[in-house]
């Protein structure tokens, strides 16, 4: 896994950056966790991508303590499961998989894709073939504290169309993730963050634009081969959570026309096909303004 795929090369050759992104193929070469276990174990919030006992691909919200995210060289476990009634809740062994770990308030995040070998009552094991960084880039700071599910969060739902609580959220949301798959370098879960608003949502599809990014198109070219997608909004507001499984393209657009906020003439169309919701027992802490009291 250490050079792009077929995908990735087609993308970057139409965005015109293959001299920038083979400068960052070093960050494909095979992984040690050593460096990264302490970011890890400090965490509590990931997205994790991977597919369903019936083959459909889903992106779900992994929450935990610190603590709950154990990396030891090329293995991570993962001492949490999906919500019951999630997707992902029983997600089968021996499937690739692909996690993000984010750090809101540091504004970082740690890709992490390998095989699950491994799923029991208390959580995952993860043999990984792929770990990197991104930069801080879309990301907005906020404090973020797990916690246990409120008897207000709602029970898991499932359905094949959006309904008008589920548009609003997609209009205003300012963070989601995005998973996709190649069908021989696994899976991959990223993230993607702009001004509320930047979705647009249309009858049964929503699109976003792209903004400029480190170059490398792991999604993009992803897409490029095949286009099953999955999407995570987390409602940190309300402690619940979207998921969306469907289809995904990247469209090709005058760069500085309508809908361009990037500049950088690509956007994403994703089809929904299934919704599910639930509750994400991770909630936002409010900050305190500048010279208020402690």
């Amino acid at each position: 896994m250490s050079e792009f795929h077929e995908g990735e090369l087609a993308v970057q050759q139409l965005a015109g950056v293959r001299a920038e992104a083979d400068r960052l193929s070093g960050m494909l070469a095979p992984p040690h966790l050593g460096g990264a276990a302490r970011f890890l174990g400090e965490r509590t919030f990931a997205a994790l991508t991977g597919r369903d006992t019936e083959g459909r691909l889903w992106t779900s919200p992994l929450v935990g303590p610190p603590g709950f995210l154990d990396a030891e060289a090329t293995t991570l476990r993962v001492h949490a499961l999906p919500s019951p009634g999630d997707p992902l809740h029983d997600l089968p062994v021996g499937q690739a998989v692909g996690l993000i770990v984010m750090d809101y308030a540091r504004r970082r995040r740690i890709r992490v894709n390998g095989v699950l070998v491994e799923r029991g009552a208390e959580g995952l094991r993860v043999d990984v073939e792929q770990a990197f960084g991104n930069c801080p880039k879309y990301i907005r700071p906020r404090q973020l504290a797990a916690d246990a599910p409120q008897a207000d969060d709602g029970a898991a739902t499932r359905g094949a169309t959006l309904s008008a609580a589920q548009r609003e959220l997609l209009a205003r949301t300012e963070t989601f993730f995005l998973g996709t798959t190649h069908p021989d370098r696994g899976v991959d879960t990223s993230h993607r963050g702009g001004p509320a608003g930047f979705i647009r949502v249309e009858d049964g599809a929503l699109w976003w634009p792209d903004y400029p990014g480190n170059n490398m198109f792991t999604s993009f070219g992803n897409l490029a081969v095949d286009d099953t997608a999955a999407v995570l909004v987390p409602d940190f507001g309300t402690g619940t959570s979207l998921l969306l499984s469907g289809r995904a393209a990247v469209e090709w657009v005058t760069a500085g026309s309508a809908g361009d906020d990037g500049g950088t003439g690509r956007r994403v169309r994703f089809t929904v096909q299934q919704v599910a919701g639930g509750p994400l027992p991770v909630r936002e802490e409010p900050t305190t303004p500048r010279g208020a009291a402690a």
